[in-house]
């Protein structure tokens, strides 16, 4: 499906979808746990990453159940043997579910689409093979026999901060203390703290010590029910046309909220001028914060963001051919690049089958001088379904062609 948006402004208030950082991993957590949980969502829609993760746990035993503002999830009792789970494209579901069911199966596989084969997945597997798997490979599709068993982790934190979410959520069903200890900085520490808290609202402790994180197994404790908070990362594109001029008011998003995108609001406001924007920590900014960056005066510089190309698409690549399809200066390096700030000029776009390419090409064209083609426009419901509908009703103008 391809989508011609034109210039203007949006008006009006929106509520913040339900964090989808926080939803797949309350949905693993309720799955583990002791009795029923009500995950109780701010809005309707499911996103196609958090249906991998519903029909992976689906496939192997639990049961989850969409109402209308709502999931209840009841807990694996029985795992079922040779379980496929398929990941869609979602690599959080992928890094999560590899080591929770290792945890709680002796033989099971894993599936994908697009490009989920091509992400990293190496270290997380040698961490699972020194504690008792055996991996048929260490990328897609991958067989896994053998049941994980409790003990030290040893793992790379440059490369991904789910290797360790995964193994912390299959940690606390172990059969003794595990110990994650990562042998360089990890990046996006956020997200583990994201981790960190679902679990703690399960009734498990754990407990952070330098470089590394441990736990003991002492099972998951449901709440009865919890409320999925609101998605800073997909708020990013509203609070960005509110800063390009848009009258917005958004609802739903936690100040104190451990989402690590969260420091989009501090962001907005250092663009051009020969801003050094370091996205170690908040990767799925980048490409708002380019097209913010292309409106702002002078240059900015992003930084640190060499994990980019291993996202939906290469997204370094993407923003930088995207953004110069649509008249604006850019500088490619292999960990980041330079935008030039300007006017964006309009024409066709590729949206590269990324959501949040889609979605920042749709900001950019509120104040392009002619209407902007987004080819693929379709790729938004990976993450946020309702997302043009959303930009209509708050007057954003559309052409489905």
């Amino acid at each position: 499906m391809d989508i011609t948006a034109y210039p203007g402004r949006l008006q009006g208030k929106i509520a913040a979808i339900p964090s989808k950082s926080v939803a797949h991993r309350a949905i693993i957590a309720a799955a583990l746990a002791d009795k029923t949980t009500r995950l109780l969502l701010p809005r309707g829609g499911i996103s196609q990453d958090i249906a991998a993760t519903i029909n992976c746990i689906k496939a192997l035993g639990g049961e989850v159940t969409a109402g209308e503002q709502e999931l209840q999830v009841t807990p694996i009792a029985q795992v079922r043997n040779r379980a496929v789970l398929d990941c869609g494209e979602s690599g959080t579901t992928l890094r999560f579910l590899l080591p929770v069911a290792a945890a709680l199966s002796d033989n099971f596989s894993l599936t994908g689409a697009g490009r989920l084969a091509e992400r990293p997945l190496e270290d997380l597997c040698l961490a699972l093979e020194a504690n008792g798997c055996i991996c048929s490979s260490h990328s897609l599709p991958l067989g896994v026999s053998g049941r994980l068993h409790a003990g030290e982790f040893v793992l790379p934190g440059r490369i991904s901060s789910q290797y360790v979410s995964g193994l912390l959520l299959a940690a606390a069903v172990l059969d003794g203390l595990s110990r994650i200890i990562l042998s360089s900085p990890l990046q996006s520490a956020g997200y583990v703290e994201i981790t960190r808290d679902v679990m703690r609202s399960f009734g498990i402790t754990t407990v952070q010590e330098g470089e590394s994180y441990a736990l003991s197994p002492s099972g998951y404790h449901s709440p009865g029910s919890l409320v999925i908070e609101g998605d800073w990362s997909n708020a990013a594109f509203w609070l960005a046309a509110r800063r390009l001029g848009s009258a917005i008011e958004i609802s739903g998003l936690s100040p104190d909220s451990s989402q690590p995108d969260r420091c989009v609001e501090a962001l907005l406001d250092h663009l051009g001028n020969a801003a050094v924007i370091d996205v170690a920590n908040c990767p799925d900014l980048m490409p708002i914060l380019a097209v913010l960056a292309a409106a702002s005066s002078g240059e900015t510089h992003f930084v640190n963001a060499a994990r980019l190309r291993l996202k939906e698409s290469d997204r370094i690549a993407a923003v930088a051919q995207g953004l110069t399809d649509l008249g604006i200066a850019v500088a490619e390096r292999p960990d980041g690049l330079t935008v030039h700030g300007g006017k964006i000029s309009g024409g066709a776009v590729s949206g590269y089958n990324d959501h949040r390419l889609v979605m920042s090409w749709a900001i950019a064209a509120l104040i392009a001088e002619q209407p902007i083609t987004i080819k693929g426009a379709e790729a938004v419901a990976k993450s946020y379904p309702d997302f043009w509908q959303d930009y209509q009703s708050l007057g954003g103008k559309i052409n489905v062609l």
